[in-house]
């Protein structure tokens, strides 16, 4: 498995078609709509996208995603592309560009050695059976963090329609950390309302352990932040490694949760696989989605090993939430 943290990590992060969802009733019947369509986080086809951007995204639509959300790119920019140049091309293959997930502090990526084989003790492999060449990023463009180009990347979100602009990760190990990193959220949040774009914290597992104080990042980000200029995409499979029940979450902060990450993990809680092939439940979650206040949500499998799983994902979801 490869998480999106494993990989910032181990890439020399310096510090630190067929819709579904809508409420039918008060007992959380859930009936096929066009209102809320399945979305695909593009860090799950990072290195296809990074290769051919246009070819994968034809091959996203002919799947039945409806909607996208971007993450960096080698390319620099938005897979190479300018913000109004993107959402065309989303928009001219029948889909909608939603949200960017940009860093909370500067990154820039170290080459990565190959994945790993199965039983290898390295806690980055990929999924069992997958291969993984290395990937050079000496030519990769400077990318903007939230810390330092917040207005720009507010900007860009807006010149591309986005509703989200998204923390992808940023970091949380220590309580100055996490005040640090609350800055940024509060100023960022204040200039996405200006420029109406909501703006939104992604989890991994680690927010949900203990620093000092006995708080975790993820309550402290909550309890310190103005709920409306801050919102939370919640990953359901980090959040299931970390023990915790999305729908308490949702009912302890309800209406703050507009983003969801429909990802899953094997019952290890260490190995990602498709949706529907791992222990995340699913149903429970979307039962709840009117106490989330959720609005959109995006499978993500970070770094899968082909399109295949990207397809996997959508049918296994379709079929789970019918």
């Amino acid at each position: 498995m490869t998480s999106r943290r494993d990989f910032l990590k181990k890439s020399g992060l310096a510090i630190g078609g067929l819709t579904i969802a809508s409420y039918a009733s008060a007992e959380n019947l859930w009936v096929p709509t066009a209102t809320r369509p399945i979305g695909l986080q593009l860090f799950t086809l990072f290195r296809q996208m990074n290769e051919d951007p246009k070819a994968r995204l034809e091959k996203v639509a002919a799947i039945g995603y409806k909607e996208i959300e971007s993450a960096f790119s080698t390319r620099g920019g938005y897979y190479g592309y300018k913000p109004k140049e993107f959402k065309q091309l989303v928009e001219d293959l029948g889909m909608h560009w939603r949200a960017h997930h940009a860093m909370g502090a500067p990154f820039r990526p170290r080459p990565t050695p190959p994945a790993a084989q199965p039983g290898s003790a390295n806690p980055g492999q990929a999924p069992a059976g997958a291969q993984r060449p290395s990937m050079d990023f000496s030519k990769m463009p400077p990318m903007m963090s939230l810390r330092d180009n917040y207005q720009q990347l507010v900007d860009d979100a807006a010149e591309g329609g986005l509703t989200y602009l998204v923390c992808a990760s940023t970091p949380v190990a220590t309580v100055d950390e996490i005040n640090k990193s609350i800055e940024v959220f509060q100023k960022t949040g204040e200039a996405c309302k200006k420029a109406k774009v909501g703006f939104a914290y992604h989890n991994h597992a680690t927010e949900f352990d203990p620093v000092e104080g006995g708080k975790t990042p993820y309550e402290l980000i909550l309890s310190q932040t103005d709920k409306e200029l801050v919102k939370m995409e919640l990953d359901l499979a980090w959040a299931t490694k970390a023990g915790k029940d999305p729908v308490a979450l949702f009912k302890e902060h309800p209406g703050r949760f507009p983003l969801w990450h429909t990802k899953d993990i094997k019952q290890d809680l260490k190995t990602l696989t498709e949706v529907g092939n791992g222990v995340v439940d699913f149903k429970k979650a979307f039962a709840a989605a009117d106490i989330a206040g959720m609005k959109y949500f995006f499978v993500e499998q970070d770094m899968a090993p082909s399109i295949d799983s990207v397809q996997t994902s959508y049918q296994n979801l379709s079929k789970i939430l019918v």
